[in-house]
């Protein structure tokens, strides 16, 4: 855009020039033709007619116009607020990829996941064959390994089928709709900890929806996440609902007896003695040739296979002397951890699903669960609660775009205070920008069409359109009036006069966009909130423009007035 505005600039003091001496020259004296001249008649009448009673209305009942103009701006924050226009953060294209993951718990056989895994990948393709078009360009499975964002988890208790689709454009079955027929066929057998399809997401990386939990102790940020994620499961539209603190296999907890506290031994030296007996301790080093050889001293495979001489492992106490280790640890079996994960040195656990955008909202779901279900979570548990993922994302930017916003309208402040020579009139003429974005919002209503990130970004370029419209109308004002005409007079004639001139500039934006907003492409379809801002925001903010900037000239010239006419009451304003 930036480019664009700066060969604009060049056509304009360089080229425009010449064509328009050009077309003055070629064009004196030709006789306009009949449609051309019904046309400037028909638009004549419009101005000089309804359009002019319009104006004088306008200024005239100016507290009635501006409260109109702020009326509707109520409107579109209701509208916003209360739900009426849904908030999506970023809305991605649909992909061509979708991923089936399966982990069973830990201990499973290879051949039951492989059964498991054969039989989805035959529901995959009874589910092809039921579809009436080409859905599917290939696929692949895999074992021992999922695929799709994040850490892939390998080890013989996963596996995956890899999906590539025909491109979104070539079909009319959405993604949803072939990931809610495939997994409506697939009975998950016992023994399965986590089974998800989902489609890889284009945009920013993370999941819509990923709440983060910390605490202690890993077993009880296990049972709150499962508990989190049952809640989920209720919710419509949400789906491939997982966690990243999977089980792993069944492992030994030791702690230290009264026996073992009595004879001066600590946990620490229990642990010592155990890594070295089964670890290794290293003796020596030395160099063979080009390797360098380790030897070490541990027990015998044969032993460390063996429950009862891990019981019976003698553990050397302060004085010297040796006893078994049954006699100075207790021991209890428990469901170990895969992996366990810290954030800020605690303990964490990430809930992570996918939200169907057509069912639900995210931040719907995100308020919904901040309110009820985390805070009875973080009691039940002793836990911890953030959101993260596509929302720490949005607050991320949310926080960038707020400092954009105030160096944007501070420069676009120091710029029109610059051409005005004046501290006050480029208030007036910023305060348009309201009257845009309020229509931007009631384009988003009109069309049932979520708000997202990309809307914002059409709110910063329809400021600077509405501010050039309003421009065009107060720099016309300022002429006429230089003339001696009074300030209604010149108000009038100017918003008059310059209705042509802001139309052009509103009506070509609009037609360029006009094709984006009737795009049907999946693949454009986040590009939409970005036009629909800019075209719904112009074309409701021009007609207002043309309205509302001259009943508050009127009330900014009327003040001024009356300022300059009372030098004790201006010399107390200054």
């Amino acid at each position: 855009i930036v480019c664009v505005i700066v060969a604009s600039l060049i056509e304009s003091f360089l080229i425009l020039p010449g064509h328009l001496r050009h077309a003055f020259v070629r064009g004196q004296g030709v006789k306009q033709s009949r449609l051309r001249k019904k046309l400037n008649d028909g638009f004549e009448h419009l101005r000089n007619h309804w359009f002019r009673r319009l104006v004088r209305l306008a200024i005239e009942f100016r507290w009635t116009t501006i409260a109109t103009a702020i009326g509707f701006l109520i409107i579109a924050a209701g509208l916003f607020f209360g739900g009426k226009t849904g908030w999506q953060f970023f809305p991605s294209p649909e992909s061509t990829t979708v991923y089936a993951n399966v982990r069973f718990v830990s201990g499973t056989a290879r051949e039951e996941v492989d059964k498991f895994v054969d039989s989805v990948e035959a529901e995959l393709r009874n589910t092809i064959a039921d579809i009436d078009e080409t859905v599917v360009s290939t696929y692949y499975r895999m074992h021992a390994s999922t695929v799709g964002r994040g850490r892939a988890i390998t080890g013989e208790r996963v596996g995956a089928i890899y999906v590539e689709l025909v491109g979104s454009d070539q079909r009319s079955t959405d993604n949803p709709s072939f990931i809610s027929n495939w997994r409506s066929r697939i009975e998950v057998p016992p023994g399965v900890e986590s089974f998800q399809i989902t489609s890889r997401r284009v945009g920013p990386s993370r999941r819509e929806l990923n709440i983060r939990l910390t605490g202690e102790t890993p077993h009880r940020l296990k049972i709150a996440a499962l508990e989190l994620a049952q809640s989920l499961e209720g919710i419509p539209g949400v789906s491939a609902i997982d966690d990243d603190l999977p089980y792993g296999r069944e492992q030994l907890i030791y702690e230290l007896s009264p026996a073992g506290e009595a004879l001066g031994l600590s946990i620490t030296d229990i642990g010592r003695q155990l890594r070295a007996a089964y670890d290794g301790i290293i003796l020596q080093r030395f160099q063979q040739g080009a390797d360098e050889v380790e030897v070490r001293l541990q027990l015998p495979d044969a032993e460390q296979r063996r429950l009862d001489s891990l019981l019976h492992l003698p553990i050397k106490l302060p004085n010297g002397e040796f006893v078994a280790l049954e006699t100075v640890a207790n021991w209890r079996s428990a469901q170990g951890f895969e992996t366990l994960r810290h954030f800020n040195g605690k303990l964490s656990v990430d809930v992570s699903a996918d939200v169907n955008a057509a069912l639900n909202n995210t931040a719907e779901i995100v308020a919904d669960l901040t309110q009820f279900t985390l805070p009875e979570l973080a009691s039940k548990h002793g836990v911890q609660y953030s959101v993260e993922g596509r929302s720490a994302s949005q607050r991320e930017t949310f926080a960038d775009m707020r400092v954009g916003a105030v160096i944007a309208l501070t420069l676009m402040y120091l710029v029109l205070a610059w051409v005005f020579s004046s501290y006050g009139w480029p208030l007036l003429v910023m305060l348009a920008i309201p009257l845009g974005l309020t229509g931007a919002v009631l384009g988003h209503w009109a069309m049932d069409m979520n708000m997202t990130i990309l809307s914002l970004f059409g709110f910063f370029g329809l400021s600077g359109i509405v501010v050039n419209d309003s421009i065009i109308l107060v720099i016309f004002y300022r002429h006429i009036r230089n003339k001696g005409l009074s300030i209604y007079e010149a108000l009038e004639e100017a918003s008059c006069q310059r209705l042509r001139a802001v139309l052009l500039t509103s009506l070509t934006t609009i037609a360029g966009l006009t094709p984006l907003l009737f795009e049907t492409s999946r693949q454009a379809q986040f590009l939409i909130p970005m036009a629909v801002s800019i075209a719904f925001g112009l074309a409701f903010a021009t007609l207002l423009i043309l309205l509302v900037i001259p009943a508050m000239l009127s009330i900014y010239e009327d003040i001024h007035a009356s300022l300059q006419a009372d030098p004790e009451a201006a010399q107390e304003v200054t």
